[in-house]
C-alpha cells in the first residue's frame, strides 16, 4: 500500500511539472537543495531547541535541570546513529523501486515522526513511557534522514560551472542558517506571548506541526526534479545511482573514514553556537530564553553572509585550503570562546558573532569535501555515509559532552571539545592526499 500510494505521488509530480525537453541548469538544482535542506534542518533545530527548553520540565521533572537536561540530551544522537541503518535500507528501495518512491517514504516517515511528537503526553501521564516514546519517535527521525538523501547536492557540484564549484559548493549549506532562523523565529514567538505554563502544555507544539507542512512542500519541490525524465538521464549519466552499501564500504572506506573526520571542525563549531550556548544560558543565566533565541537568528543572518563568501574563497584559493585555514581559525577561536559566554552581554555578542562567522567559513565547504573525495560510481551511495558518520560523530554527541565537561570542568573546558573538531579536521586533510589532489 505505501509503495503504490508514494510511487502515485510520484507520479502526479510528473504530471504536475510536466515539460517538454529543456536544458539543465545548476540554479534549478540549486533551488531543490535549499528548499530540501531547509526543511531538514528545521527538523533538526525544532528538536534541538525543544531538547533544551521543553523535554528536560516534561520529560525529566522528577530530576534538577542540569541533570534533565543531559537525560535529554542523551537521546539527542539516537537520530543520528539511525541514520547509517537508514541508508542501508532505503538505497535498497531506491534500487528496487526507483529514488522517488525512496524519497516519498523518506520524508513521510521524518514528517510522521516529528509531528507525532507534538502529541506526546509528559512524565505525569506516562511516567518513563513518555521518555522512551520520545526516543522511538527520534530514532525514527534517523532512520528517514538516512533515506532523504537524493544526491541532489551531488548533482550540483558536478553540473557548476568549472570556475564557480566553490560558490556552488555552497549552496546546500544555507539550509542550516535558514533553518535556524525560522525555528529560532517560532519558538522565540511562543515564548514571548505565552505564560510558560502554557507554553510548557501546548504552546512547544506548535512547531512541530509546522515541521510536518514544510516536510510536504519539501517532498513536492524535490521530486519536481528527481522524477523529470531529464534528471534521470542525467543522474545515470553522472553515475549518480545507488550503490550496494557493503560494497562501497568494501572499495571505498578509506575515503568514507576521511571524508567523516574533514569537517568536523565545523561541524564541532556547528554546536557550539547554537545548541550549547543555548543550554548554558538557560541553565546557569537568569537571560530571557526568547531573547537570546533573537540573538541565535541574528547569528544565523552572519552565517547565511559568511557561507557564500567561502565558496568565493574556495574558487580563489581552493576549496581544501579553505577548510585548513578555518580549521585552523576554529582552533584558536577554541582557546577563549567559551568564556566569552561568562563575560556579560558583550562577551556574548562577541561569541555568537565571531562563532556564526567562523562557521559559515568552514561549514560552507564541509559538503564540497564530501561530493569530491568519492569516484563516480561510489559517489551517490558514499556521500551519503561520509554525511551520516560525520554527523554522527561531530554532531550526534556534541551537545551532551559539552554541557557534561562544563558542569564538572567549567565553561572553559567546552573550548576543549571545539580544539579536538578542528585538529580531526586538520590531519584529516595533511593524512589525505587524494582529497588534496582532488580540492586543489
Amino acid at each position: 500500500m505505501a509503495t503504490s500510494s508514494s510511487a502515485t505521488i510520484e507520479q502526479d509530480a510528473r504530471v504536475m511539472h510536466a515539460r517538454g525537453p529543456h536544458e539543465v541548469k545548476p540554479a534549478e538544482i540549486a533551488i531543490g537543495v535549499i528548499i530540501g535542506r531547509t526543511s531538514e534542518f528545521f527538523d533538526f533545530f525544532v528538536y534541538a531547541i525543544a531538547s533544551v527548553v521543553v523535554f528536560p520540565a516534561l520529560m525529566f521533572p522528577f530530576v534538577d535541570r542540569i541533570t534533565g537536561t543531559l537525560y535529554s540530551f542523551a537521546l539527542f544522537p539516537l537520530a543520528f546513529m539511525a541514520r547509517p541503518i537508514g541508508t542501508q535500507i532505503f538505497m535498497k528501495i531506491d534500487r528496487r523501486y526507483g529514488r522517488g518512491t525512496k524519497l516519498t517514504l523518506a520524508l513521510f516517515l521524518l514528517g510522521t515522526s516529528t509531528v507525532m511528537v507534538a502529541f506526546l503526553p509528559g512524565y505525569g501521564t506516562l511516567g518513563l513511557g513518555s521518555a522512551i516514546l520520545l526516543a522511538g519517535l527520534r530514532v525514527g527521525q534517523g532512520l528517514a534522514l538516512g533515506g532523504a538523501w537524493d544526491g541532489l547536492a551531488s548533482l550540483l557540484a558536478l553540473n557548476a560551472p568549472e570556475k564557480r564549484r566553490g560558490l556552488w559548493a555552497m549552496v546546500p549549506q544555507l539550509g542550516a542558517p535558514l533553518g535556524l532562523i525560522v525555528a529560532s523565529g517560532l519558538f522565540a514567538f511562543f515564548l514571548s506571548v505565552l505564560p510558560a505554563t502554557d507554553f510548557l502544555a501546548w504552546g512547544w507544539r506548535y512547531p512541530f506541526f509546522v515541521a510536518f507542512a514544510l516536510n510536504v512542500v519539501a517532498l513536492f519541490a524535490r521530486l519536481r526534479i528527481v522524477v523529470t525524465p531529464e534528471y534521470t538521464e542525467l543522474f545515470q549519466s553522472r553515475e549518480l545511482t545507488p550503490s550496494r552499501v557493503t560494497a562501497t564500504v568494501k572499495a571505498q572506506w578509506r575515503n568514507i573514514v576521511i571524508g567523516a573526520f574533514a569537517p568536523l571542525a565545523s561541524f564541532a563549531l556547528f554546536h557550539m553556537v547554537t545548541v550549547f550556548p543555548l543550554s548554558w544560558v538557560t541553565l546557569y543565566t537568569d537571560e530571557s530564553i526568547a531573547r537570546f533565541l533573537l540573538i541565535e537568528m541574528a547569528g544565523a543572518g552572519l552565517c547565511l553572509l559568511a557561507i557564500p563568501i567561502s565558496g568565493l574563497l574556495a574558487d580563489r584559493i581552493g576549496r581544501r585550503s579553505v577548510l585548513g585555514y578555518s580549521a585552523a581559525a576554529i582552533a584558536a577561536f577554541s582557546g577563549f570562546a567559551p568564556l566569552l559566554l561568562s563575560a556579560g552581554a558583550a562577551g556574548e555578542a562577541a561569541f555568537m558573532g565571531l562563532g556564526f562567522v567562523l562557521l559559515g567559513l568552514s561549514f560552507g565547504q564541509s559538503s564540497g569535501a564530501v561530493t569530491s573525495n568519492f569516484p563516480k560510481r561510489a559517489r551517490y551511495t558514499g556521500a551519503a555515509l561520509t554525511s551520516d558518520l560525520a554527523w554522527l560523530f561531530g554532531a550526534g554527541f556534541a551537545p551532551f559532552w559539552a554541557l557534561f565537561i562544563t558542569q564538572y570542568f567549567g565553561l572553559g573546558a567546552a573550548g576543549a571539545y571545539l580544539l579536538s573538531g578542528a585538529v580531526a579536521t586538520l590531519v584529516a586533510l595533511g593524512l589525505n592526499k587524494e582529497l588534496a589532489r582532488r580540492l586543489d
